[in-house]
């Protein structure tokens, strides 16, 4: 029987008759309805009061094989009217990292260390954390971004919507009677990824996600078209997945051969892949099933930072694209910083529209919140503008065409194709993204660089840029590396971000937000002036264009069409500034790609770019009439 089993496996004494954090530790009280006003919920419940329990639901997979289902361990805080008829929705944080924190025993939660409790629970809600198969008190083996993340979290949606099973564990079933299956997810970092992984499997009652500095496609995490990223090695999810599986505790350890041999296995077949899109990191794209958000009509808050060199740009905007396609309800802050938590920059704020998004969409509060600006936007001087959409909904191609040198340049930017077949070469060589960057007059064996003229007015960039590259290489691999510069001399902002089990490891209480401590520590900023800022960037392999699904030799002298995108970008250039675009195969920067073994021929090669079937597009706010030289 799975109520045995249950027993068994969580190794709980039979001296636990019931749980003092379970529900039975309410006290039979007349349940108030919650207080709503100026359009948002009131304080009204006790925050000491409230009941804490642990719940182990039970999932519909057996992910380390030993013939039972897994189980999934959730603490759940709530107010204690809830024990006597008080129906409430669940805001829901969902984690592989919680065993690296604490190990409580099976009945007791581990405290619940962000300031969702504090606030949400007197409001009239539920704050649920839910720990990832194979990490801390679940069962089962982390796959690193695999269907069992999305079947072991969906799982925990469901039992608070009635369709999974839970127990308690002293063995006895535990049923969700007080939840009115009203569901919000919400994290940063792994913790973001998970309300995207099982906002795509179209689950009913996940009313809404807030993805913050979220993966949306696990091969861009660690794979650049065709290239790994520098730092991440050859063995990624491997790694990862014994990381978040440290700390677990519950018996039948991980490094039983079950775990041992299903994560080596990660290592296994992302080696295989050798940077391909194999159907490996297929089973970890959610992009392709975002078509599921609007099936279950799940609403969508994304955060992201523009220089967010962790989980890079692409993944907030390869997502959103989709959402955006389909008209989804959705909102957006795009922010100046790195790998952080909106806490940290804009608490206040943060915890104010947190507030009404909740209240509108967990449990249907008409506040207004949907008929404000879309978008927050941050410029790197620090301030916020609002927008109606991102991108910008008059943002438009333009399409620059490479020409040869005019004017002591080393090339040209230009609305016009330039006539004739110019072609222009140069040598894969590792140096610097500084070096590759710098001073566009000089012309150097390493790199060709082209510029517009002098912008003539300021000119905004919303969106993502794209290369059309003709080319050859007297190699059988080549690398291509492009980077938007903006040329002028001013200020490059740079804003430190944090470590992930940073992110999710830092105090943050009310007295945190309140005191600017723990997770609402201030950013670090820092500022210079300088000659250029590069914008954007992105690498592609060659050898995988134009399907990433496979790599095949290149043949020497043989003309290729390149077609690629860089990281989506949210800039104003000013005035006087040139537009420019960098060409290059590899360079020794942080972030940035490193060579897969088939590709060490590279190196040294000679690439020769046809210009007349050579463009860059750039998503101009205004199109072509954005655009004056």
């Amino acid at each position: 029987m799975q109520l045995a089993r249950t027993v068994s496996i969580l190794a709980v004494t039979a001296a636990i008759a019931a749980l003092a954090t379970g529900p039975t530790a309410a006290a039979e009280v007349q349940a108030p309805g919650i207080a709503v006003e100026g359009g948002v919920t009131q304080p009204v419940f006790s925050h000491a009061e409230a009941i804490q329990e642990v719940v182990y639901v039970e999932t519909p997979m057996d992910s380390d094989g030993d013939g039972r289902n897994d189980l999934i361990a959730m603490d759940i805080i709530r107010p204690r009217e809830t024990g006597s008829g008080l129906k409430v929705p669940t805001i829901m944080e969902a984690s592989p990292y919680y065993g690296r924190s604490s190990q409580p025993p099976p009945d007791r939660t581990r405290g619940f260390p962000g300031w969702w409790d504090e606030y949400f629970v007197p409001r009239g809600y539920a704050i649920a954390q839910v720990e990832m198969q194979g990490t801390g008190r679940s069962f089962g083996c982390p796959t690193t971004g695999g269907p069992e993340d999305t079947i072991s979290i969906k799982a925990a949606v469901d039992w608070l919507n009635g369709r999974a099973r839970g127990y308690y564990a002293n063995g006895t079933e535990a049923v969700a009677g007080w939840s009115t299956g009203n569901v919000g997810m919400q994290g940063v970092s792994y913790v973001g990824t998970l309300p995207n992984a099982v906002a795509t499997e179209a689950v009913e009652g996940l009313r809404t996600v807030v993805p913050i500095a979220a993966i949306s496609n696990w091969y861009s995490y660690a794979n650049d078209q065709g290239i790994a990223w520098a730092g991440w090695g050859t063995r990624y999810t491997e790694y990862l997945a014994n990381y978040v599986s440290v700390g677990r505790s519950a018996p039948g350890s991980v490094s039983a051969p079950a775990c041992t041999d299903r994560i080596k296995a990660l290592g296994d077949e992302e080696e295989v892949s050798d940077s391909d899109f194999t159907s490996f990191w297929q089973d970890r794209d959610y992009i392709p099933s975002a078509n599921k958000i609007k099936t279950a009509k799940t609403s969508v808050f994304m955060v992201h930072g523009l220089t967010d060199y962790n989980v890079k740009t692409m993944h907030f905007a390869n997502l959103w694209y989709e959402v955006a396609k389909r008209q989804m309800p959705r909102k957006i802050w795009i922010h100046r910083g790195a790998h952080s938590n909106p806490t940290s920059f804009r608490n206040a704020e943060w915890q104010s529209v947190m507030h009404r998004w909740m209240d509108h969409w967990l449990y249907d509060i008409d506040n207004g919140i949907m008929d404000e600006p879309m978008a927050d936007i941050q410029r790197p001087d620090g301030s916020w503008e609002t927008h109606a959409s991102w991108p910008e909904a008059s943002a438009s191609e333009v399409k620059l065409s490479l020409g040869p040198a005019t004017g002591g340049v080393a090339g040209t930017l230009s609305l016009d194709s330039p006539s004739g077949n110019p072609t222009q070469s140069f040598v894969d060589q590792i140096e610097s993204q500084a070096l590759k960057v710098g001073d566009p007059s000089q012309s150097r064996a390493g790199r060709l660089a082209y510029v517009t003229p002098p912008l003539t007015r300021e000119l905004r960039l919303s969106g993502t840029p794209s290369l059309d590259v003709r080319m050859t290489t007297d190699k059988t691999s080549a690398l291509l590396s492009a980077m938007l510069v903006d040329y002028g001399e001013g200020p490059t902002v740079t804003v430190a971000g944090k470590e992930p089990l940073e992110l999710v490891q830092e105090p943050c209480q009310p007295e945190d937000l309140a005191n600017l401590t723990g997770c609402a520590t201030p950013m670090e900023v820092t500022s210079a002036i300088t000659p250029e800022r590069v914008l954007a960037w992105g690498h592609v392999n060659v050898q995988s264009t134009p399907d990433l699904r496979r790599s095949d030799e290149l043949k020497p002298g043989k003309q290729y069409q390149v077609r690629w995108n860089t990281l989506p970008t949210e800039h104003v250039i000013p005035a006087g500034h040139r537009i420019g675009l960098v060409l290059t195969g590899n360079y020794n920067a942080d972030p940035s790609q490193t060579r897969p073994a088939r590709d060490q021929v590279a190196l040294g090669g000679q690439i020769t770019i046809d210009l007349h079937g050579s463009r860059i597009s750039l998503p101009v706010v205004n199109g072509t009439d954005g655009l004056r030289f």
